[in-house]
């Protein structure tokens, strides 16, 4: 079992109820993005949580993005970055094997049109896209599978988002980037392992704006995935999103992304 959750800044998170709902999940391995701090800043309930091993990867730029992976046993091997010299630093991607398996945890640029924030997100896409490809022959070559868990900030879909018809030129419904993540699956041959799940359903949607009643109308977006090759993605067996019972139990803007693999 495999959660992946962006938990917008993990010393928040933790105050709010991160450390209760990591104590009660049954998850293997736990997939974190926008962490946002360093280890030493953590309380220790956090940085060393009982029967947890903890790989943290903070960006350079303090108090921004960041990525971790908490595992239930410790990993065969860690790697930060994806080979980019621009996002070497950036906080954006760590992957750790466990076994025939490896786990990575991806925060995406969210973007925003006709910003250097956008262009920071292109950069990024033009880079990944290389890397997934070069990365899956990789592991298949070893026998071994791979799971791109995290916030990718893309809705690929219109059933990935309440307000699809209204966010069609705002970042992260934009044409060319539903395009790019279309790639993703039809050219580098990845599975979006929770659509594979539930092909007909709305959503299930793993975010939702602290503004207005987003949560309560739940007009969120779904952009918090597990893209995983082809093998890993058949032995799915289950795939639900935590979502919390009210506004007031939140300890993020997103909710935990869980999915059952068989062995």
């Amino acid at each position: 079992m495999i959660s992946t959750v962006n938990v917008n800044g993990l010393r928040a998170a933790a105050r709010k109820g991160f450390v209760e709902w990591l104590a009660g999940t049954k998850a293997e391995v736990v997939c974190l993005q926008e962490t946002r701090a360093e280890l030493s800043q953590l309380p220790a309930e956090v940085a060393r949580p009982d029967g947890w091993h903890v790989v943290l990867e903070p960006s350079s730029a303090k108090g921004r993005s960041g990525v971790a992976l908490y595992s239930r046993t410790a990993p065969d091997a860690v790697r930060t970055g994806f080979g980019s010299a621009e996002f070497a630093d950036s906080g954006r991607y760590v992957e750790a094997d466990f076994g025939p398996v490896s786990v990575a945890s991806l925060y995406l640029p969210s973007g925003q049109v006709d910003t250097p924030l956008q262009e920071e997100k292109e950069r990024f896409m033009a880079e990944f896209l290389p890397y997934l490809v070069r990365r899956r022959a990789e592991v298949e070559a070893q026998g071994r599978d791979l799971v791109v868990c995290g916030d990718w900030n893309i809705a690929h879909r219109e059933a990935d988002l309440k307000n699809w018809r209204g966010n069609r030129r705002n970042s992260g419904f934009l044409p060319e980037e539903r395009e790019w993540l279309s790639r993703v699956y039809d050219e580098a041959g990845y599975v979006d392992v929770v659509r594979s799940l539930h092909p007909d359903q709305e959503g299930p949607y793993t975010w939702w704006s602290y503004r207005g009643r987003a949560f309560d109308n739940d007009a969120g977006w779904r952009i918090d995935l597990h893209v995983a090759t082809p093998a890993l993605a058949e032995r799915a067996e289950q795939a639900w999103v935590e979502r919390a019972s009210s506004h007031d139990q939140r300890w993020s803007d997103h909710a935990p992304v869980t999915v059952v693999y068989s062995d």
